[in-house]
């Protein structure tokens, strides 16, 4: 019986990982690198240690990690706009809360990038407990985070469903013995996902309670 659901927040939430991407994409040009999506997915859901690897060996330049970080964030900041949560997000929360469901949060970014987030959207009430790579030694792929998240919320990993958009994070739901609803977004959508519990396009596809009776049964 699930007692409680805990959200991914980067390309869960709020689809963050595609502009992340393109913002990525167009700063490596000048370094001469035409970087894939399926190099880019390599980072979602965790840190972006494989990413700066990966450009180290195929720069044409010398690189500066902070110069490419400063970069990407002021493109990412242009492209972004005005954030928008994904569809289906805020209802879900809602009926989380009609019913009677506890809600936690597990991310790999720190806990500003997040929190502010939440502040922005005017959601964070709706968490009682917010972990991110802050709080652990190893992110996801690595269940820490899961595992944190159940304890802090007193049920048992298997009376919570995670809502996950990599395989990093559907790795770390799972190993921590969570069912994984995966709800990826354009830049995730072709990854090999496999294991998982059920998959929508979207939380606007099925309501939370139709969903929890297709975990449940």
């Amino acid at each position: 019986m699930i007692k409680a659901v805990v959200f991914d927040f980067d390309g869960l939430i709020v689809d963050t990982e595609s502009i992340w991407y393109e913002a990525y994409r167009d700063v490596l040009v000048d370094y001469g690198i035409d970087l894939q999506l399926e190099q880019f997915a390599k980072v979602i859901g965790t840190n972006d240690t494989v990413l700066y690897d990966y450009i180290r060996k195929n720069s044409k330049k010398e690189v500066d990690r902070n110069v490419i970080e400063g970069a990407a964030h002021k493109v990412f900041h242009e492209k972004m706009g005005q954030p928008a949560l994904r569809e289906g997000v805020r209802e879900y929360l809602n009926s989380a809360k009609r019913l009677g469901l506890k809600i936690g949060l597990a991310s790999s970014s720190s806990r500003k990038w997040v929190t502010d987030y939440l502040k922005i959207f005017e959601i964070d009430h709706y968490f009682e407990t917010i972990h991110t790579r802050d709080d652990v030694q190893f992110v996801k792929p690595d269940p820490a985070l899961y595992l944190l998240a159940v304890d802090k919320l007193h049920v048992k990993p298997n009376e919570a469903l995670a809502f996950e958009d990599s395989l990093n994070g559907m790795t770390a739901a799972l190993n921590a013995g969570l069912y994984c609803v995966i709800v990826p977004n354009p830049v995730t959508s072709d990854l090999p996902f496999q294991d998982f519990h059920y998959r929508l396009q979207s939380m606007s596809e099925c309501s939370l309670e139709k969903l929890l009776n297709k975990i449940n049964t």
